[in-house]
């Protein structure tokens, strides 16, 4: 079950003027930083959709409940990488995972907007929902202190292998914060299975987008 009343925000458009207007570039402001995002329309997980945003900001202003300097930080369908950036210029240890098809997009957007920084480097890395987990991130080697998913739910058919990716990583001492927009019975279908597992509290909710932010913890017998 949800507990606490989450804070009613809005989603603030931390977009900053362009010099030039290409059609898939968008410009923000996190963190005094200044990131530009490359947008393909090709892939449903190379646009910056609403939860990316709705953490992004959430991120940036609770820096003192939330620390992520020098924190081991993974996320989960990274998309274009504004999360994994952010993450990033707040001093963690990013591994900004998705499907390979992606994969090309979102490391150009890591790298260009982390490469001149003095921060800890950035990881890109494959991750099928899933598939191959104790192969490619063994429990003995991989810890995270945090998760992180932005929009990983919506009208696709590996509902079931998200949760059980979501399970595989949240381990004790593990933070997931997960914030998705809620269209579609099958969304809200997700969160109720999602908080029968978790210990689960909605940090904020971003009403005029149906954004949801929620803090998760695995269950400790």
């Amino acid at each position: 079950s949800l507990t606490d009343s989450p804070v009613i925000l809005k989603i603030l458009q931390n977009w900053v003027p362009r010099v030039s207007h290409y059609f898939d570039k968008d410009h923000y402001l996190y963190a005094g930083h200044q990131i530009v995002i490359q947008e393909s329309i090709e892939h449903l997980g190379a646009v910056v959709w609403p939860g990316a945003l709705a953490l992004s900001q959430y991120l940036e202003s609770n820096q003192e409940q939330f620390n992520l300097k020098d924190k081991r930080v993974l996320e989960i369908g990274a998309g274009t990488g504004l999360v994994s950036i952010v993450a990033c210029i707040l001093g963690a240890y990013v591994t900004a995972t998705d499907l390979p098809e992606v994969l090309d997009n979102l490391s150009y957007n890591i790298s260009k907007n982390t490469q001149n920084m003095n921060m800890h480097k950035p990881e890109v890395r494959k991750l099928v929902w899933g598939e191959d987990l104790t192969e490619d991130f063994p429990v003995s080697t991989y810890h995270y202190d945090f998760v992180l998913a932005t929009d990983v739910v919506y009208h696709h058919t590996v509902l079931d292998p998200l949760l059980a990716t979501m399970v595989y990583f949240c381990k004790p001492g593990t933070v997931l914060l997960w914030a998705n927009k809620f269209r579609f019975s099958t969304d809200y279908e997700f969160l109720e299975k999602f908080c029968n597992i978790f210990n689960t509290t909605i940090l904020a909710e971003f009403p005029e987008s149906n954004v949801k932010l929620i803090k998760a913890t695995v269950r400790e017998n």
